[in-house]
């Protein structure tokens, strides 16, 4: 049987209310929670299979995995004038 395996990015963000959420952004919509990080990515894990199985009966052409966001820290200065016009 031939392995199909794909790999999705996923961001977790932690909730101030505890546990956290998953958003896989190269899949709209895909989204999921659990109440601690291990929950979170089981959830996601069921989540993004479901939007593919879906995505399949529905004829659609199943994203490769590849995702071209990352997550990055920004640095604001609420002190300093902003600089665009």
């Amino acid at each position: 049987m031939k392995q199909n395996i794909l790999k999705y990015d996923v961001v977790f963000e932690e909730q101030s209310v505890g546990g956290y959420t998953a958003i896989v952004p190269s899949l709209p919509g895909c989204i999921s929670e659990g109440d601690s990080f291990e929950e979170a990515k089981k959830n996601i894990e069921d989540a993004i299979k479901l939007y593919l199985e879906d995505m399949q009966a529905d004829g659609e052409e199943i994203p490769n995995g590849d995702s071209n966001s990352f997550v990055a820290s920004v640095e604001v200065d609420l002190n300093q004038p902003h600089t665009f016009r």
